[in-house]
């Protein structure tokens, strides 16, 4: 057997030692025989798809020499195989949980998803949270049924590079039944949730109801637009990969229709992007829209010049980032204005129409807005008769259930917890994770009959936003970086937290060919999605006020 330069044959039976121990066909004899041995015990299973592939790789790279070998070829074949098929009956894998089956019995019966009679935990919402939860429940003595509307889980704070052509839809989400193929206690239903009985423990869907024992709510949010729902056609959020796609179309569109423009003004109006909201989604889709433009669609108009589209990013605050230390708000303009966003502060909106939007009782004639500025929690506080602040999340107590109901939790933009050091908690990824392993223990502890845990702490890492190439901001309380630096910590940070070996490397792919082009690769209008039409009566287009200046 041949691995790397050893030669496992001539190793045991060399010709010397061979005539001086052994008559030569009879050496021969043994080598085919133990070669065969060899051959049954590994496809067997002696052997795991680790092992084989490791393998293979040293024989095809580290010694490149034999690849004209007859030998090469067979155990190549036989590798290929192991890899393949994966471990048999006698491979490491197997015994190892053979061995965990006879030391802890009721694995077995997990294994084979007997789960009658266990507590019934059902998680609603598939997003950060949720599948943290659902996580947290491995190999615990309960049976877990998460629920969601849609059957990926999304990583939200990449949208925008969705919706800015700069990802695909596949590269930041993944089906959530692909997160729990080895965890066989947690069911998966794709609904969407109506209600709550909760005399009954049930929760009402579509599709039926779902009796609980313990129900862990983790809907996530949706747009607000404060009252002023009649904008959302002409504004849309993202929140959604549907928003995303439909953001991107719009996004491109407007580029292909300012190209067959017959008038310079309308041209204008087609190519002022405005986007309402100066937090890191705002910040992040400005950013993104103004590189496409200078960048990413550079030499491929004739009748247009795409550097030459207007951005401008409204904040009704005196800063954008208001959650960020003032000196990063200051960085994160002063860069946004390098790439050509006009950055206007203290600008609440007043209207929103096909033909722009009022600020201050100006018009700014633009066809492109979207809105960044606010999101509004899920309706659990109405399903569960529950308290809720002015944007609907529920107010928990410490263990994160609701008051009056210790067996129902609210966790991640849906719930309103002050562990934050008294504060509360941020609607962020990683707050949402660390409620839902959280809510889990306190289940678990429940289930065991063992003491709770303490009462929940958030422990923040830090706050990042980018702005554009090789530019961002990060907070990390003492530490504060700004520009190239925290761009590639932003970077690292959200590759890193993508779910999948498989999107974080295609990612960090369309990432470096960006950076080396400019170019992104996903440029695609899908659907038939035309722009808002111009209302009859139109306010006259007043120009845009110059920028308000960022307090330092």
């Amino acid at each position: 057997m041949k691995i790397g330069n050893f030669d496992m044959t001539e190793m045991l039976f060399h010709a010397q030692s061979a005539q001086s121990v052994l008559p030569t066909e009879l050496g021969a004899g043994l080598v085919i025989l133990i070669e065969l041995a060899c051959l049954i015990f590994l496809v067997l299973g002696a052997g795991t798809r680790i092992t084989a592939l490791l393998l293979i790789g040293l024989i095809t790279v580290v010694d490149p020499t034999f690849q004209q070998s007859i030998d090469l070829a067979y155990y190549l074949m036989v590798l290929g195989l192991i890899a393949l098929h994966g471990p048999g009956v006698l491979s490491i894998d197997n015994l190892a949980v053979r061995a965990l089956e006879r030391r802890f019995p009721n694995l077995e019966g997990m294994r084979g998803g007997s789960y009658e009679g266990m507590p019934r935990v059902v998680i609603v919402g598939g997003g950060f949270g949720g599948v943290a939860a659902a996580k947290a429940f491995h190999n615990a003595s309960c049976r877990v049924t998460l629920i969601d509307q849609r059957n990926y889980c999304l990583f939200q704070p990449l949208l925008y590079q969705v919706a800015t052509a700069g990802l695909s839809p596949a590269d930041i989400a993944g089906p959530i039944r692909s997160l729990f193929r080895d965890q066989p206690n947690v069911r998966v239903l794709l609904g969407s949730v109506t209600d709550v009985d909760l005399r009954q423990r049930e929760v009402v869907t579509g599709n039926g109801c779902v009796p609980y024992d313990y129900l862990v709510i983790a809907a996530g949010a949706r747009h607000s637009y404060f009252g002023h729902d009649e904008w959302a056609p002409f504004a849309p959020g993202l929140k959604q990969i549907d928003d995303a796609t439909r953001i991107r179309s719009r996004l491109l569109l407007a580029f292909e229709q300012a190209e067959n423009a017959e008038s310079a003004a309308l041209r204008r109006e087609m190519l002022t992007f405005v986007i309402v909201g100066g937090g890191p989604t705002g910040v992040e889709l400005a950013g993104a829209i103004a590189e496409l433009a200078r960048h990413g669609l550079a030499h491929e108009f004739r009748q247009i010049d795409p550097s030459m589209a207007r951005v401008i990013l409204m904040q009704a605050g005196p800063r954008i980032l208001p959650t960020f230390p003032e000196s990063l708000s200051r960085r994160a303009s002063e860069a946004l204005t390098t790439l050509g966003v006009e950055v206007l502060t203290d600008s609440a909106v007043e209207l929103i129409d096909g033909a722009g939007v009022v600020v201050a009782g100006q018009r700014v004639a633009a066809r492109n807005v979207f809105w960044a500025a606010g999101v509004m929690a899920s309706a659990a506080a109405k399903w569960l008769k529950a308290g809720a602040d002015r944007a609907g999340r529920v107010k928990v107590v410490e263990d994160l259930s609701v008051p009056g109901l210790p067996e129902v939790f609210a966790i991640g933009d849906t719930a309103l917890s002050n562990g934050w050091n008294g504060n509360p908690v941020p609607g962020l990824a990683p707050a949402a994770k660390q409620q839902g392993r959280y809510v889990a223990a306190v289940i678990k502890s429940r289930i065991a009959g063992g003491p709770p845990p303490a009462p929940f702490r958030y422990r923040h890492a830090g706050s990042l936003a980018t702005i554009g190439r090789k530019a961002a901001v990060a907070d990390f309380g003492r530490l504060r970086l700004s520009g190239a630096l925290a761009w590639w910590v932003w970077g690292a940070v959200h590759i890193l937290f993508l779910s999948g070996l498989r999107n974080r490397a295609v990612v960090a792919l369309e990432w470096f060919w960006a950076y080396l082009t400019y170019h992104p690769s996903t440029r695609l209008i899908t659907g038939e999605i035309p722009l808002p039409a111009r209302p009859a009566a139109a306010q006259p287009t007043i120009p845009v006020p110059a920028p308000v200046a960022v307090d330092a």
